[in-house]
């Protein structure tokens, strides 16, 4: 009765000890079974092969046979230390490093882990369904090559997606303490969709202080509050609500809402996407939709001149495409950038192959 009460008191000390003092413990454990054993004239039990072998073999329980104490003194040790404390850290130490790994996938589920992803997508806030929608979408392999995607909340949630994303649920999102968990720093996009729209601008201003070179994506339900968004930071993209005009629009054209949803969704059929040109030479439109139909069975739509907000829909075949420019298409998937460009221009439009740097 008096072992097992002393055995309790020490692992309710040893649970609720830190790593410092499990260590000591540990290492008082080690050196007091060597010399010990090294006084009882156990010397094959404490040769530099056999020792940590067989403290680990005999402490777990397991007992090989293959090496045992020889002398009366030397099974006293084993009986009244090695055995009655080995056992308890033993079995303790492993159900500390258990507690320590659910707590940590707990942690991770629950949002309360640090992230360290870099050129990330972050997305800020939950709307449910749309939510999981809008990161299937991001995860469709026809987009490519899928960025990590960390989901950073308010809501009382746990992660919706384990193994598929990370997750962050912060005090408030323009908590820079919170926020810094989601890796916001060092983000390549952040989409901002939350069901208030006071809360997207708030949330908007503070992403464009503190990760200034990411891509930042907002969605308003009021298109008001996303032009004086864009009045503070042009460099935000505000996404309005087009529930009205796509019905307007279904209504004198039957299947246009439809239309725009397959062009929007990346998960099957021909989708809308863009490039980018790094070229330093000009490239003629013509040759482009020429190259995109003929060669990669695409279909290029649209030119965003550099530094212009408004897209040029259908553009001219005369009109010229340079550096800095953005291509919007469509395919099956999205396109290698450096296949976009890989063209040759004919007799009459310049001569040579214009490849992006």
């Amino acid at each position: 009765m008096l072992l097992y009460r002393v055995r309790r008191l020490l692992a309710s000390l040893f649970i609720q000890a830190d790593k410092t003092t499990v260590f000591v413990s540990v290492l008082v454990y080690v050196a007091g079974s060597y010399l010990l054993l090294s006084a009882a004239g156990e010397s094959e039990i404490i040769a530099p092969d056999n020792f940590l072998y067989w403290l680990v073999v005999t402490a777990s329980t397991v007992g090989y046979g293959d090496f045992s104490p020889a002398t009366p003194a030397g099974k006293m040790v084993v009986a009244a230390w090695v055995i009655p404390l080995g056992l308890s850290l033993f079995a303790l130490v492993i159900t500390r490093v258990g507690f320590a790994v659910s707590e940590f996938v707990h942690r991770g589920k629950r949002g309360l882990r640090m992230t360290n992803h870099v050129n990330h997508t972050v997305i800020i806030g939950w709307n449910g369904t749309r939510t999981l929608r809008l990161i299937e979408l991001l995860l469709s392999k026809t987009n490519g090559a899928a960025a990590e995607i960390v989901l950073c909340v308010e809501a009382d949630i746990e992660n919706p997606m384990p193994g598929r994303i990370d997750f962050v649920r912060v005090e408030s999102f323009s908590h820079i303490e919170s926020m810094q968990r989601a890796g916001l720093a060092d983000a390549a996009r952040i989409i901002i969709d939350n069901p208030l729209d006071d809360v997207t601008l708030t949330t908007a201003l503070f992403c464009d202080k503190y990760s200034p070179n990411s891509h930042k994506t907002a969605y308003f339900q009021d298109e008001n509050v996303g032009e004086l968004l864009r009045a503070h930071c042009p460099n935000i993209e505000c996404i309005p609500s087009v529930a009205v005009e796509l019905l307007a629009k279904s209504s004198l054209d039957p299947g246009s809402a439809r239309l725009h949803r397959q062009l929007l969704d990346s998960t099957y059929g021909m989708t809308q996407y863009s490039v980018e040109y790094f070229g330093e030479e000009p490239l003629p439109v013509a040759a482009l939709f020429d190259h995109f139909k003929r060669d990669l069975s695409a279909t290029l739509i649209a030119v965003r001149r550099k530094g212009v907000v408004t897209i040029a829909v259908n553009p001219a075949l005369t009109d010229q495409v340079g550096k800095g420019d953005m291509l919007y298409y469509i395919s099956a998937k999205r396109l290698d950038e450096k296949h976009c460009f890989d063209i040759t221009i004919n007799e009459g439009e310049g001569v040579g192959t214009c490849l992006p740097n």
